[in-house]
This record gives C-alpha cells, sequence and structure tokens, in this order.
C-alpha cells in the first residue's frame, strides 16, 4: 500500500508547473466583496497594468433574479447588467477600459464569435463574477470540459502576463483540482461526500474547474458560513493534502516572485484567508466521522505564504502574541462552531466567522486549548483546537487601516463526534 506520505508527495509533483512556465496573477475573491474595498480593486488594476489596464469581465455564472432565492436588490441584476456595473466600477479605480465579455447561458454561440475573441485578445486582465460555477463550465467549456475558443484565449492571455480575477464562483472556477460545488460543514461531517449536488449536502466536481490554480482545494464566503468542516472533509475524502477558504471581502493573490524563484500568495482585504495541511492527518476509526491534526492557520492583510516551503512571512505591523496575551483564559465553548444555517438571526446566520472568533481569543489567551460544537445535533460534532509546542503554534496582531486583526500559522485542530 502507498504510504501518505507518498500520496502527499506525488499528489503535490503533479501540482507543480512546468519548468519555464510563466503566467499571470491570481486575485482570488471569497465572495460580498464592497465596492469600497480599494485595497484589492486597485491591486487588481495595477496587475493589470495601471493606467493602461483593459479588463474584461465575465457574468456567465450570474444566476437570473427569478432563479436565485437570496436575490435582493442589491444583486438582482442580470448577466449583462452585472457586467456593466463591476465595469463602470473598475474604470472609477483607474483602469484605462473594463469592458462586458457577452458570453452566457443566453449567448452561448459567443464563445466562438471571432469579435469576442478579438474582444478577449485586447485584454490584460479579467474579472470573473459570482454566481453559479456550473454555469461557466457550462458557457466556457465543451460538454466534454475542453475549452472553447474563448476560454482558449483568455488562458493564452494569462499564460502571457494577463491578471486573472473572480469573487465567489469567479474564485472557485479557478481550482485546478477537486471543485467544491455546496453543502454546510454539518452535513459534510454527518453524511459525507457525494458527486451530485443536493441540499445542504456536501458535494463536488471532480473533474475540477478551470485549472489556473493548482495548489489544493478552494472555498469562498469561507469564515462567514463557517466552511471548516466541509472543505477538510473533501479534502480528507479526496486526500488532497492543501486547502485553502477565502473570506469575504477578502483576496488572495496568487503570483510568482522572480526573486525567491517560487510562487508567493498575499492576503489583501478586510478579512482573511485560511490554510489548511492534511499532511499528518489521521482518521478515526469508529462508525462517526473523525478526522485529526490538521494544522490551521489563519492570514490576514499583509500576510503571505509560499507553498512550495510552506513558509509563513506575517505581514509588517503585526507582533507576536506569545508572553503578551490580553485573556487569562479561552472563551466558553461555543455551541455554533460551524456558524449554521439552521440557527438563524434577523440577517441569515446568527453566528458567522464563529470559527475564527474561537481561534482568534485562543491565541490571546494564556490558555493551550479550546473547543466548540455543532449547533446540530444527533450526532453532535466537537472540534479542538490547539496551541502545539511540537508545531510551533504561534499567534500575531496588529492594526491594519485603523482594524485590529488577529492571525495565526499551524494551530492544530481535531473533529470528532461528541
Amino acid at each position: 500500500m502507498v504510504s501518505k506520505v507518498l500520496r502527499c508527495t506525488l499528489f503535490l509533483l503533479a501540482l507543480l508547473p512546468m519548468a519555464g512556465q510563466a503566467a499571470g496573477p491570481l486575485v482570488l475573491i471569497g465572495g460580498a466583496i464592497k465596492d469600497d474595498n480599494a485595497a484589492v480593486y486597485q491591486r487588481l488594476i495595477q496587475l493589470a497594468g495601471g493606467s493602461q489596464a483593459r479588463i474584461g469581465i465575465i457574468t456567465a455564472a450570474s444566476i437570473p433574479p427569478s432563479q436565485d432565492p437570496d436575490a435582493g436588490t442589491a444583486n438582482a441584476r442580470n448577466s449583462q447588467a452585472n457586467g456593466e456595473f463591476y465595469a463602470a466600477l473598475l474604470e472609477t479605480y483607474g483602469a484605462q477600459d473594463a469592458q462586458w465579455i457577452p458570453i452566457d447561458l443566453d449567448s452561448i454561440g459567443n464563445n466562438s464569435n471571432p469579435q469576442v475573441i478579438e474582444q478577449i485578445n485586447g485584454m490584460t486582465g479579467f474579472f470573473f463574477g459570482g454566481g453559479d460555477q456550473s454555469r461557466l463550465t457550462q458557457t466556457l467549456q465543451t460538454s466534454t470540459r475542453q475549452d472553447t475558443p474563448a476560454l482558449a484565449a483568455i488562458r493564452a492571455r494569462h499564460a502571457q502576463g494577463a491578471v486573472l480575477a473572480g469573487t465567489s464562483a469567479g474564485t472557485a472556477i479557478m481550482v485546478q483540482g477537486p471543485m467544491i460545488t455546496g453543502g454546510e460543514s454539518y452535513d459534510a461531517l454527518r453524511y459525507g461526500v457525494y458527486t451530485s449536488p443536493g441540499g445542504d449536502d456536501l458535494s463536488y466536481d471532480m473533474q475540477g474547474g478551470f485549472g489556473f490554480f493548482n495548489h489544493g482545494l478552494l472555498d469562498t464566503h469561507f469564515s462567514e458560513r463557517g466552511r471548516q468542516g466541509r472543505i477538510l472533509r473533501l479534502a480528507d475524502h479526496t486526500n488532497v493534502p492543501f486547502a485553502f477558504g477565502v473570506d469575504e471581502d477578502t483576496a488572495l493573490l496568487v503570483q510568482d516572485n522572480p526573486s525567491l524563484g517560487q510562487v508567493e500568495m498575499e492576503v489583501i482585504g478586510s478579512n482573511g484567508v485560511f490554510v489548511f495541511d492534511l499532511r499528518n492527518k489521521e482518521r478515526g476509526t469508529g462508525s462517526s466521522y473523525a478526522l485529526y491534526d490538521v494544522l490551521a492557520s489563519y492570514l490576514t492583510a499583509g500576510d503571505r505564504y509560499r507553498p512550495a516551503t510552506q513558509q509563513f512571512v506575517i505581514g509588517t505591523g503585526k507582533t507576536s502574541l506569545r508572553g503578551r496575551e490580553y485573556y487569562s483564559s479561552a472563551m466558553t465553548a461555543t455551541g455554533d462552531i460551524f456558524s449554521s444555517p439552521n440557527n438563524s438571526g434577523a440577517n441569515g446566520r446568527r453566528n458567522p466567522r464563529e470559527f475564527v472568533t474561537v481561534s482568534v481569543d485562543l491565541f490571546d489567551s494564556q490558555s493551550t486549548s479550546t473547543l466548540g460544537r455543532t449547533y446540530e445535533r444527533n450526532p453532535r460534532f466537537r472540534v479542538d483546537l490547539f496551541k502545539s509546542s511540537q508545531f510551533d503554534s504561534h499567534g500575531y496582531q496588529g492594526v491594519i487601516g485603523g482594524k485590529r486583526v488577529t492571525s495565526y500559522v499551524r494551530m492544530l485542530m481535531d473533529m470528532r463526534p461528541n
């Protein structure tokens, strides 16, 4: 039998890009990006050429308001309206030109239209809007999941240095490996993994997305919707050793760093990005699902991560919390660690970002462990979080843009029935 270490090594080798391969940056936004998020939008414009930036907007993922139960006044726009909205917004942030690329399910033939291909070839960057990523595969790939001429042109422009940005579904579609298509964390732990979407069940597309992000699993709306459980269940199920969760109003920038000779990731925006390392994972042997020895890191604005060496670089202005923790003990155990949609409040989930609240509090306390439980029962699951001396768990805190933020690296975590 192939050992766990060897399986991870082979997977990582498969993910490595070909030597000498150059491509543009990725700006992966976790969704719900605010119009005034200058840090993300200005960085996107700068990467696309600054005052010479020409950005194509792709909104094929947009869900018509009549089909979207969550559509409100702010997002009740069709594909073209969404495209024109983003085009105008990007121009206000300094793009020379931003244009809607007219490809969606209502104009699917445009994925091979010579005029549209010519439009794509004139862009220095692309922005993929949110919605449903399956609509992107239907419009930009063939029935056998090959590139249409439009996607082939986008891929060629990216290989030549054009930046690719996406938000929500527009980020999820960038992944190379298995692509999450739905589900809640509790249902993932309780019922397992499926290949067909359905209700709150964890589902995924085995063929992945467009393949621009090749460093592990990728998920969005992450902390706000408590998606830690679902991404870890899928990473375990598919034997993918690394997984990344991007919070709302936040971007993960992925680009080559020539001075280092490797890819470097950077967090931009108001919240954070999770990096999960499952190389040492152990699965439980009982009748209910359990997973042990996962390393979780939470990075905030200015922090960097180098996937080839698993090195974290904490941003300027943040200092170590060791020896200067504010609390003597961690907060009382939470009963909604995965921000359940079944525990609803006036504005949706009653406890959004609960996992971040609990884990950040651990590093700002003198406690060495804390825990949280799922809101749902039968069975109820327990998540234990540890500061590990073996893995050098470490917390950092600083003020970024007038907001106090906390990052941490290599927190050990277990999930098991309780």
